[in-house]
């Protein structure tokens, strides 16, 4: 029940509160106010699923309150998490999940938290973009899953959310694909390397959001809690199986950037020493007239072919066949 403290909130506004309802043998039986939550907290029917999305603090504290939550539980809702965590507080479970999606190639993180209680549910939007409205009328349709109670309905919402993620690790996987060709048409430049880091951090950042949920739903599936049904467990195993082949995946991209990183380098390091080998080539090509001029630019007056009539013919024909021969030589070992 609501303590001194934590009186029943004003009527919030529609985007604060975004479903309160009883559910009675697995079906919708009616909407519940907040003002009316006191009264469902411990009533006969199978289920109370509550959704908030960026609630208030206060809203938050009278509904944590209502429910029964000890003051740590209720703290614990109120404070931002950053990454994955599980608290088991003995009457009621809080599993807290980060949110990814992807808006303009960039990850944009969320926080969603679940509050599984006997005969109750209460799940917390902080920036998810995503809604669970479509996985609130496909549960609906199936009022089997519904009856099982709160611990069965936060394994389909887990699932759910790695079917979030599955959608935005295949839109960075479009990222990465256009970044490798990049990096291995043109190279790298300046721009593409701070992209490139952007990306890595970006997938880092992702990796350190969901990997703590793996070992989070494996907790679920094999230690025993009172708000989890035993029969419930084996679901949450599901769910970290999953997380762990979507981990693998983002690690994969990571480590494509970075082959596509060094491939680029590579072929620009080829492109630099075919650059090199060309300048040697030319160099020494023209280092033959350069030689033979500069001899015969130091003016001695006893020199051959000084006072030759064909010396100056025959000069530049050596200078030529020389030049040639070397040209011929560097083009034929692939240096130009």
């Amino acid at each position: 029940m609501p303590t001194d403290d934590h009186v029943a909130p004003t009527p919030q506004p529609a985007t604060e509160v975004v479903a309160s309802v009883a559910y009675q043998n697995g079906r919708r039986a009616r909407e519940v106010p907040l003002s009316d939550l006191g009264q469902y907290a411990t009533g006969t029917h199978d289920m109370l699923w509550i959704g908030l999305r960026d609630p208030s603090p206060q809203t938050l504290a009278y509904v944590a309150d209502t429910m029964g939550a000890c003051d740590k539980n209720r703290e614990e809702m109120l404070e931002p998490h950053r990454r994955p965590k599980i608290i088991d507080y003995g009457n009621m479970v809080l599993v807290v999940a980060i949110t990814v999606e992807v808006e303009a190639d960039r990850p944009v993180f969320g926080e969603t938290q679940y509050l599984i209680g006997d005969g109750f549910l209460v799940t917390v939007r902080r920036g998810a973009l995503s809604a669970h409205t479509a996985l609130r009328e496909r549960l609906e349709a199936a009022p089997e899953i519904l009856k099982r109670g709160s611990d069965y309905v936060v394994s389909e919402l887990l699932d759910w959310l790695v079917d979030r993620y599955v959608v935005a690790v295949n839109k960075l996987e479009h990222v990465v694909e256009n970044a490798e060709q990049k990096l291995l048409i043109r190279g790298a430049k300046d721009s593409d390397i701070r992209r490139l880091y952007r990306q890595r951090r970006d997938l880092l950042r992702i990796h350190n959001a969901i990997s703590p949920l793996a070992e989070i739903c494996r907790r679920l599936s094999r230690v025993e809690m009172s708000a989890v049904d035993e029969n419930a467990r084996p679901y949450f195993g599901e769910v970290a199986d999953r997380v762990l082949r979507v981990d693998e995946l983002i690690s994969a991209l990571r480590e494509a950037l970075a082959f596509a990183f060094e491939a680029s380098l590579m072929i620009g390091q080829g492109q630099q020493n075919d650059t090199t080998r060309k300048l040697a080539s030319w160099a020494a090509i023209l280092a033959v007239p350069t030689a033979i001029a500069g001899i015969y630019g130091m003016n001695f007056e006893y020199m051959p072919e000084l006072k030759s009539p064909w010396g100056y013919p025959v000069t530049l024909a050596t200078i030529a066949v020389a030049c040639s021969v070397l040209y011929w030589r560097f083009r034929r070992s692939g240096w130009l």
